[in-house]
């Protein structure tokens, strides 16, 4: 009798999923498409599952360039920047980003690998052992801690949600490395994801509120708009232009403000801001906050100035001074509010008051431009000679997003160029922060797909200098240019010591940047006159690539803390030794 040798069938498993599996899956559940990040021990694998996966892993190298790029990513797109980070001090180089983010509203989250809890809670002294979540905690607006890869996608939601919904912020997801390796059955964890709704829901204002506002503007002799970057971020541009052509009441942008509407618009003031403050009876803020960047050291408002303020959250209300009309609601559903009321209101304002800040604007826009046009033949150049180069090749970009940072660097170039279109200029912000810059060129580019230059001072690029590798390596069209003078400040400090070292502000006037854009196979140029500058800068922006322009000023140009040197409590002339 014959004899059938079967073979047992092999046993049937299920399939597997690990917890990173799950992370990336519930951030393209929500919608995240891009990540930026600095990799090693416990995310590796998470950077590399992301990027398989469709998301964009944009790799750095360091975590607070990474998350100024995924703050400002937030910023241009409105939807949450996303930074990925190791645990530790990789961690704590990211919160940096972060904390800056939450100050600034703009939404982002900030995930970090961190080690097993026991050892950290028993301080047993475990791998990188840090309580990250309780030291995020108090400069976030929000932080979380997973430990169960069965939380991931709640965790992932309350980040999203509380990263874009109200005022804006920095959210921590902690993501514990045993949370990271777990496993789960893959038909389990399908169960785990959904499709959240309303991830950024629009919040109303009250309509006796508008009613106050309303009537407050109309009745204003000397109305002004003021215009933050919570107006830019909100993206209400198309309603205040509509708000501004039905009263005829002028404007004031803050720095990233510019652009919201024409910096150089028939209504615009924003040559005028000393008489805003000064003379104004009516001062309606939108998406802007009444902090140290509108009072002291920056001129005085009068005591008889009452003002509206739009804006999404209701502690920011009475922060500083008396706010008369509060408006709390998302500014999309607020200017709507008003602009619908307004027709049936009579406005008040005074016939004269926009015919004598046009005429003030006017006379002070003709002596900046003599002051730009009398430095062209400044040699070596200072600020001035630069940006007169540098400024009619930017406005004819308008589609050019302009980074920019420094202290005079900062300061001179906010005042030279215009902006004619919203959420094209960024820089260091409510905090007035160094050091953000590269990466918040590299977050421009790669959020909106557009070509980027990036205005640094000498001092402002040695934060992030080595950054401009990842410009390279990811090919984006970013040129930086580097004004620079020698110094923070200036390079002509004095060492008050007898022990021959630089002076605490001195850097090197002879430094010669543009040798690092050679390292990592960029164009590369050094200028030393307007005419040199004008060339490089046009070809360029026009190559769409990268590129490294490094501009040789004087080592005398600049003053010291640019416009704020108020906050230098003792004035350096005044020492003795």
């Amino acid at each position: 009798m014959a004899t059938t040798n079967t073979t047992p069938a092999a046993p049937s498993y299920p399939a597997q999923v690990t917890g990173m599996d799950i992370l990336v899956r519930a951030l393209k559940m929500v919608g995240i498409d891009t990540m930026y990040g600095l990799v090693g021990i416990p995310v590796t694998e998470l950077a590399y599952l992301a990027q398989g996966r469709g998301i964009r892993f944009i790799s750095f190298r360091h975590e607070q360039q990474a998350g100024m790029a995924a703050a400002t990513h937030g910023y241009v797109t409105g939807k949450p920047g996303v930074l990925l980070t190791v645990s530790s001090l990789g961690f704590m180089n990211g919160l940096t980003a972060t904390a800056n983010a939450t100050v600034n509203c703009y939404p982002m989250i900030q995930i970090s690998g961190s080690s097993v809890r026991e050892p950290i809670d028993l301080e047993q002294g475990t791998y990188e052992g840090l309580d990250q979540l309780n030291i995020a905690k108090p400069v976030v607006k929000a932080a979380y801690r997973v430990n169960k890869p069965e939380d991931i996608p709640t965790a992932v939601v309350r980040a999203y949600r509380a990263a874009i919904s109200g005022r804006p912020g920095g959210v921590y997801l902690d993501v514990t490395t045993p949370c990271l390796g777990a496993i789960m059955n893959h038909d389990d964890a399908e169960k785990l994801f959904y499709q959240p709704v309303d991830l950024q829901p629009s919040m109303p204002p009250a309509q006796e509120a508008v009613k106050r506002a309303v009537e407050l503007i109309a009745s204003a002799k000397k109305p002004c708009f003021l215009f933050g970057k919570g107006a830019a971020f909100a993206q209400v541009e198309g309603k205040l232009k509509k708000l501004v052509e039905m009263t005829g009441i002028p404007y004031y942008p803050m720095s990233m403000a510019k652009g919201i509407l024409p910096d150089n618009g028939p209504l615009s003031v924003i040559s005028c801001r000393s008489t805003i403050m000064e003379d104004a009876d009516v001062v309606v803020l939108v998406g802007a906050r009444l902090n140290w960047l509108l009072s002291r050291g920056h001129g005085k408002w009068s005591p008889d100035t009452k003002f509206v303020q739009l804006d999404i959250d209701p502690t920011e209300i009475d922060c500083n001074r008396p706010i008369a009309a509060p408006v709390i609601g998302d500014l999309a559903s607020s200017l709507d509010a008003i602009i619908d009321l307004l027709p049936q209101y009579k406005l008040e304002m005074d016939s004269q008051w926009v015919p004598s800040l046009q005429k003030e604007s006017a006379e002070k826009n003709e002596k900046f431009k003599e002051r730009l046009s009398a430095n062209a033949s400044v040699n070596p150049m200072d600020h001035w000679t630069a940006l007169g180069a540098i400024k009619p090749i930017l406005e004819s970009n308008p589609d050019v997003i302009l980074v920019n940072e420094g202290a005079n660097t900062l300061d001179d170039t906010r005042d030279s160029i215009d902006m004619s279109l919203p959420r094209h200029r960024i820089d260091c912000a409510t905090w007035a922060i160094m050091g953000m810059g590269i990466g918040s060129a590299i977050g421009a580019a790669v959020g909106t797909g557009k070509s980027v230059v990036a205005i640094e001072g000498d001092s402002a690029f040695g934060f992030s200098g080595m950054d401009f590798s990842t410009i390279c390596r990811f090919k984006l069209p970013v040129t930086v240019v580097i004004f620079n003078n020698g110094g923070i400040y200036n390079g002509v400090g004095v060492n008050m010591g007898k022990d021959g070292d630089p002076a605490p502000t001195t850097l090197d006037v002879r430094a010669r940047y543009d040798k690092l854009a050679d390292a990592f196979g960029a164009k590369s140029y050094y200028v030393t006159t307007p005419q040199e500058l004008t060339a490089a800068l046009t070809e360029a922006i026009a190559s769409k690539a990268p590129a490294l322009i490094d501009v040789q000023l004087g080592a005398d140009s600049g003053k010291e803390s640019g416009h704020i040197g108020y906050l230098n409590p003792t004035p350096l002339e005044t020492i003795t030794v």
